[in-house]
């Protein structure tokens, strides 16, 4: 199947995905370290974890995009122990990807990708639209989690609805 992409959704996605990880991260420092690790019950357990899959899963997929190569510890495996660092870092990969996006060409997107996960061994091969398209439904599938997390610790995330991100309230005003 081909299709024509346009690239300005995954740069408005690439945006948002930076917006909204700076609102998880906001939201987590108004908790504890001890609040952060806590076993929440989630998929990956607590709010510092579920940042790290977050990290880890875009690192994955931007080393595939890209020829920049990210450390990665394995599924589940916390990137960083530390939160400062975790976020530096988290906050850093956003710009990559929001840098990234800005390249992208419709013909770019549109071609083959070929990769192997590591977890299986097995070849597979996607439309780069789809795969991008999946990194971006990834982040909001976690930040989700995330937000929930929060929202049980007593912590308001706000506003989180792709439509109201601040700069599209702006544009669109009068």
């Amino acid at each position: 199947m081909t299709l024509q992409v346009d690239t300005a959704l995954f740069q408005r996605m690439a945006a948002y995905n930076a917006w909204m990880t700076d609102k998880a991260y906001e939201a987590a420092e108004k908790m504890s370290d001890a609040e952060r690790r806590q076993d929440r019950g989630a998929f990956f357990k607590s709010v510092h974890s579920t940042l790290n899959h977050i990290l880890f899963a875009d690192r994955v997929w931007m080393s595939r995009f890209s020829d920049k190569t990210y450390d990665v510890k394995g599924m589940g495996v916390d990137i960083f122990d530390d939160f400062s660092e975790l976020k530096s870092a988290h906050l850093d990969m956003c710009r990559d990807i929001v840098v990234a996006t800005e390249g992208f060409s419709s013909e770019w997107l549109s071609a083959i990708m070929e990769w192997t996960r590591s977890t299986d061994g097995v070849s597979r091969r996607r439309p780069r639209w789809l795969l991008v398209m999946h990194m971006f439904n990834h982040q909001t599938h976690h930040r989700g989690q995330l937000s929930t997390l929060f929202n049980q610790a007593g912590i308001d995330i706000g506003v989180t609805d792709l439509p109201f991100m601040p700069d599209l309230i702006e544009e669109f005003a009068g």
